[in-house]
């Protein structure tokens, strides 16, 4: 157990009857007459959802231990994403549905970290960016401008996102993985 006053970015609460919401963003707020309150930003772990929620400053709120893991991807068994926690060689088996937006940007050898609660993953977590190579994208055409314009491109991965015009198939560029842009080229 905790209490408003002790929330943090990232910590996750159990509200709800037992469902497990993540602290995105908190305020604490001291309005001239009244109490005080807490106003958050909570992300459900499983769904995805955001909500916003005002607690009474000093109210209690029951915490989960989340174990937060440094993992690396292994491979693919089926429909399955396989991550080895690089502590103990132990192999975990993670279900498209909790690895999400992350197997966009996953190839072998990838270093992630997976959230664990017990012992069910809850999500995994990329680098804010990562270095693909680009597969296939149509050649820029002669009189394509490099400021401005974007063109399709497939990734290693097999994952589509928008380029500029001058970029070409081969290329190794940064990838946000947030909000799937382009971040730039990688010099090799």
């Amino acid at each position: 157990m905790a209490t408003t006053n002790d929330l943090k970015n990232g910590m996750v609460l159990k509200l709800d009857g037992g469902q497990l919401w993540s602290v995105v963003e908190f305020q604490h707020v001291k309005p001239g007459k009244g109490g005080a309150f807490v106003r958050t930003k909570l992300k459900n772990v499983l769904s995805g959802k955001v909500v916003d929620k005002t607690f009474n400053a000093g109210t209690k709120v029951e915490t989960a231990t989340v174990d937060r893991r440094s993992m690396q991807f292994s491979y693919k068994d089926g429909a399955d994403y396989v991550f080895m926690d690089t502590s103990t060689y132990d192999q975990l088996p993670i279900n498209p549905e909790t690895v999400g937006d992350a197997a966009n940007y996953l190839l072998e050898g990838q270093d992630c970290t997976v959230a664990i609660y017990e012992e069910n993953p809850l999500f995994v977590e990329m680098p804010a960016a990562v270095e693909l190579v680009i597969e296939y994208t149509e050649p820029g055409v002669q009189g394509d401008r490099s400021t401005g314009g974007t063109k399709p491109a497939k990734l290693e991965t097999g994952y589509e996102i928008g380029v500029p015009l001058f970029i070409t198939t081969g290329e190794k560029i940064k990838v946000d993985t947030r909000s799937g842009e382009y971040l730039g080229r990688v010099n090799s």
